[in-house]
């Protein structure tokens, strides 16, 4: 799945790629930067960055199905899928609105096709927004007692239509 594209007015060639085992690092720093970002109601970070990197490289690669998006030679988003659950979409700040995003999840939906699902903090109204644009749905509504940050979340689901109705997947 690589597919160069131009990512916009930089004129840098975009890249959709299956991650590598030498991505890790770069897709730590793009998980770290992003969350610190986008999502500043987060609790502090509790691991360094070279615990991130190492759970990217040791959990991530190899328990999910990995892309990156290179913009110029530069890893600048991954999106990550484990079964039928997309756990991470996560572009650079400086990226975002380039149809890069796009791009990664239309990565993980034809690696899915019978569906995805996932989890979204209820605060994430920019990705709340950007999943409902792609046709997922929300599906229930939590406190956030289940996930690490304890932060109230949502699940949302994303089943391909077939002749106008929704399959489930």
């Amino acid at each position: 799945m690589t597919q160069p594209r131009n990512a916009g007015e930089t004129g840098e060639t975009l890249l959709t790629r299956p991650a590598r085992p030498a991505d890790a690092a770069a897709i730590a720093q793009v998980h770290i930067r992003s969350r610190e970002a986008t999502m500043p109601y987060l609790p502090p970070r509790r691991r360094s960055d070279a615990e991130v990197e190492a759970w990217v490289r040791d959990v991530v690669l190899p328990g999910s199905r990995v892309w990156v998006a290179e913009l110029g030679g530069r890893v600048v988003g991954y999106a990550a899928v484990e079964g039928d659950h997309l756990d991470a979409l996560y572009l650079l700040a400086e990226v975002r609105r380039r149809g890069i995003g796009s791009r990664l999840l239309a990565a993980a939906k034809a690696h899915r096709p019978q569906g995805l699902s996932l989890f979204v903090f209820q605060r994430n109204t920019d990705a709340r927004a950007f999943y409902l644009r792609h046709g997922f749905t929300v599906t229930a509504v939590t406190d956030g007692s289940a996930n690490m940050e304890r932060e109230p979340d949502m699940a949302m689901r994303w089943s391909p239509v077939t002749n106008g109705t929704r399959t489930v997947g």
